[in-house]
């Protein structure tokens, strides 16, 4: 029997309506949730994705804010604007779209974010809240993973996961956020000997790799949850993840399509971190 599909569309839908909510509810009190996103450069696919996440703030109900930047922009122009959207007390969250210009030290602009305003959630100390366990922004493509885990019912206290992929943007938050809900984690990567070997023992994979076919259906344990990360193209110019969908459907329980799986979770995510953003100033300043 072919897996269950779990449908990142519908469950981000869901997730929206419940942000605009909570947006509605705080513009009520005078504080409308803003986010901020900063594009560099003429990245075909960067201005694809930036144009969704303005979309979707305004559908939720959110203030948003779109700068978009030549690609000669100088790193002390960028960082002295990213300081200027930190004393902006209409904007809550700050995202700068990746890859930045080669000239841009990435790490340099995302450490200049302020804290409370990380909404993408890359920062070293958002990382080492996650990593403590304590309250914080979560990486949205992570963090939309596991919304999309926690849809299928499994219990994950005492499950082994494995995550392919060791990002500092995908792979290891994931690896976290999985601890923390008690699985029994495996991380696999580039170096790892023989994939397969470990991914055969999971009840769940995430894959998190860029790189097509990755994981096959002789690599998957029956029953498995399937999580897809990767976003590549075929031959036929067709998006497609990392993992062997077809094949992979026949032997897993449930698992993501490419696209219309992890994609509108990742928006749907920092949507929820940039309202948080907001409801914490609105806490802050009552």
């Amino acid at each position: 029997m072919a897996a269950q599909l779990i449908d990142g569309t519908a469950l981000s839908k869901r997730i929206r309506s419940d942000v605009a909510q909570r947006a509605a509810a705080l513009t009520g009190r005078g504080v409308r949730p803003g986010l901020a996103v900063v594009l560099v450069g003429d990245d075909p696919a960067s201005q694809v994705y930036v144009r969704n996440k303005v979309r979707a703030c305004e559908e939720a109900g959110l203030y948003s804010v779109f700068e978009k930047y030549d690609a000669d922009l100088s790193e002390a122009q960028l960082l002295a604007r990213i300081e200027a959207l930190n004393h902006d007390a209409s904007i809550h969250g700050i995202l700068v779209q990746m890859p930045l210009p080669r000239h841009i030290d990435a790490h340099k602009v995302i450490e200049a974010i302020a804290t409370t305003k990380d909404v993408d959630g890359y920062s070293a100390l958002s990382a080492g809240e996650l990593m403590a366990g304590l309250p914080g922004f979560r990486p949205c493509t992570p963090y939309g993973c596991m919304k999309l885990i926690e849809s299928t019912g499994i219990d994950l206290r005492g499950k082994h996961a494995v995550v392919i992929g060791r990002s500092n943007t995908v792979g290891k938050p994931m690896a976290l956020l999985l601890l923390q809900a008690h699985a029994t984690v495996t991380v696999c990567h580039s170096a790892t000997t023989d994939l397969g070997l470990h991914t055969r023992q999971a009840d769940v994979v995430v894959a998190a790799v860029g790189r097509r076919n990755t994981l096959r259906a002789d690599m998957v344990k029956p029953g498995a949850i399937v999580i897809d990360v990767g976003i590549n193209r075929n031959e036929e110019g067709k998006l497609c993840g990392d993992v062997d969908f077809p094949a992979v459907r026949e032997v897993a329980a449930a698992i993501t399509p490419v696209p219309g799986g992890v994609g509108p979770m990742t928006i749907a995510m920092l949507l929820v971190n940039t309202v948080e953003a907001a409801e914490r100033s609105a806490a802050v300043t009552v």
